[in-house]
């Protein structure tokens, strides 16, 4: 079965997918959302790759090197064996900042024997729309486009440049490395520089890592998972990307191809919220500056997506000269649903406001601008928060009043009064609370419905849908609340599939989704670990583990049949939703053992 049997490299700058058997496949330069230099993801035949490929039969074995980004490839024929290390270069410079420049090494570690391999050096620049054409100089190897648009691409390389670009076999007898450049270098590569940059790109790794705390259960899972949502973030703004890839299909051969290479403020929000769990509080704070940043004007609405820049016009295209990924068309990039209002948004960034703010109190800059944001976030929710929306799943149809983004504005409500009530607002205090009220007595009335005994996906719908299982995460209503527990019981059996979720059984703009949407799978396991039913929800956790690629990466979607990955990937979403799952079971299990030696 075909699977997004993939690993991701990163350096918080751009991303790079590298396939099971080593081919580079996906990579923008010189940023996450450049164009592609290699795009055989999203065309076998046009889309360009680097593969090092062994001449014979062997094994391939691919794994990370522990708590790294650093993707080891291990090939082995007999008694030749070695080793393709892909990493992109991230470590500290000496005035406290990052080296983390536009380039892949693909460091090539000799083990033993003589292997022979091909070297395919394909990149196709400007999502290959015009020619690429290769010219061997005297230190690299220059890639070049200028039909469509001007760009170029450099090789640094210890390999023989003429056979790299004829195809020929070349032997292994000692380490080699290729330096993949946005960039010409000023000063020249070499096999000895290219293995210290991996040794120093490996200790930063390790030194993040070493910040997180341990978990006593699922200790790995978190790790990896944290390290994926990490490579997700991009530095010089403090955005955080949905997912790292453009328009692979929910569906084989369908049209719900997106392009997720933007910041998402609910996505992000939810990461950020992760992150700041695990202790990477300047992630947390860079995300704060990245939404201050955004909202110069106290009247100004968030949009719901921003690219990674600021950028707030994300006009959506489509590559028509690209197949797609098995040949699901249309490519996309850009995304039109930048336009679209959604309401949750605002209690998604208050409650995140809120968090900083508890959190880190004696360490937040700006708590005067986070004040005045708090206020227009009140403003605007109490302006807007009757009005119908597009919806967490942002249906291009038309607008709700969908039950998700009631009760997140009800949370802008409830963390601004927090809030207000750290910074000894009392007037505030008061003059917010009738209305939070209201919006909560508004939701118990509307939303619920006696016939499903429980919460809808819209007021007056009888469709339900897995959003609503977060009620119970935002503090809107108990764990064992009896509402909250039936509506459990009630997606249980309606949306549930072989233990995968559907995201909503109605159908949208597209027809009726066939894909499990995986974050929705992970709320469900969370729900059920909330209203005591913990061996169950561990039960469908482990399983639902078991369904990651062979890295422990998960996209955004699962085949409910095959239980193929699908959509973008690795989607940030699922993995801060693995997160919170993870520690849940682990905290229940180090209380127990406390409770254990208490007794």
């Amino acid at each position: 079965m075909d699977n997004l049997n993939y690993g991701i490299i990163g350096n918080c700058r751009s991303a790079a997918l590298i396939s099971k058997e080593g081919s580079l496949d996906w990579c923008c330069l010189p940023e996450f959302d450049s164009t592609s230099i290699f795009a055989k993801l999203l065309d076998e035949k046009k889309g360009g790759s680097f593969e090092i490929i062994p001449q014979g039969e062997c094994t391939i074995h691919q794994e990370y090197f522990q708590n790294t980004a650093i993707l080891v490839t291990r090939f082995t024929q007999g008694d030749d064996v070695f080793e393709v290390h892909d990493f992109m270069p991230r470590h500290h410079k000496m005035n406290g900042k990052y080296m983390a420049p536009p380039e892949i090494i693909r460091f090539v570690k000799h083990i033993s024997g003589k292997p022979k391999v091909v070297i395919k050096y394909d990149p196709k620049l400007e999502y290959a729309m015009g020619e690429t054409k290769h010219f061997i100089k005297k230190d690299f190897i220059a890639s070049i486009t200028h039909e469509m648009k001007y760009d170029t691409l450099f090789l640094y390389t210890s390999v023989h440049k003429q056979s790299i670009l004829e195809g020929k076999a070349i032997t292994l007898e000692g380490d080699e490395y290729f330096l993949i450049c946005y960039h010409e270098k000023i000063l020249k590569p070499t096999t000895e520089k290219m293995a210290l940059e991996l040794e120093r790109t490996k200790v930063y790794w390790l030194d993040w890592v070493d910040k997180t705390p341990t978990y006593k259960k699922f200790n790995n899972e978190i790790v990896r998972s944290a390290i994926t949502l990490k490579m997700l973030t991009y530095d010089k703004t403090g955005a955080v990307l949905a997912a790292a890839t453009t328009s692979l299909p929910e569906t084989i051969g369908e049209v719900r191809n997106w392009d997720y290479r933007f910041c998402w403020i609910r996505d992000a929000s939810m990461v950020i919220k992760v992150v700041s769990e695990l202790g990477h509080k300047n992630s947390a704070k860079r995300f704060l500056q990245f939404i201050i940043d955004l909202m110069p004007d106290k009247d100004e609405k968030l949009q719901i997506m921003y690219g990674i820049n600021k950028e707030k016009n994300l006009t959506e295209i489509s590559l028509d000269h690209l197949d797609g990924y098995k040949g699901s068309k249309p490519v996309r990039i850009g995304n039109a649903a930048y336009m679209q209002k959604q309401n949750d948004i605002y209690g998604i960034l208050m409650d995140v406001i809120y968090e900083q703010i508890r959190s880190f109190s004696n360490d937040i800059e700006n708590v005067e601008e986070l004040w005045s944001i708090t206020k227009g976030i009140v403003w605007i929710v109490s302006n807007h928060w009757q009005e119908p929306d597009k919806g967490i799943w942002e249906f291009r149809g038309e607008d709700r009043h969908f039950t998700f983004s009631k009760v997140l504005c009800w949370v802008a409500l409830d963390r601004a009064i927090k809030v207000a009530k750290m910074f000894g607002k009392t007037h505030k205090i008061e003059k917010w609370t009738g209305l939070e009220q209201q919006i909560k007595e508004d939701i118990h009335k509307n939303a619920w419905n006696d016939d499903i005994n429980a919460f809808v996906q819209s007021y007056g719908s009888r469709h339900l849908d897995a959003s609503v299982l977060l009620m119970e995460s935002y503090g809107f209503i108990h764990a064992r609340d009896p509402k909250f527990v039936n509506t459990v019981k009630a997606i249980e059996e309606g949306l549930s599939n072989d233990g995968l979720l559907y995201r909503y059984k109605n159908e949208d703009d597209f027809g009726l989704p066939s894909s499990s949407f995986t974050i929705c799978t992970f709320w469900f396991i969370n729900s059920l670990f909330k209203i005591g039913e913990e061996e169950k929800a561990l039960e469908h956790f482990e399983r639902l583990l078991g369904y990651s690629n062979h890295l422990g990466l998960f996209s955004e979607d699962i085949d409910f049949k095959t239980k193929r990955l699908l959509g973008n990937m690795p989607q940030a979403y699922s993995h801060l939703a693995l997160i919170e799952c993870a520690i849940n079971f682990s905290r229940k299990e180090s209380d127990e053992r406390i409770l254990e030696s208490i007794s």
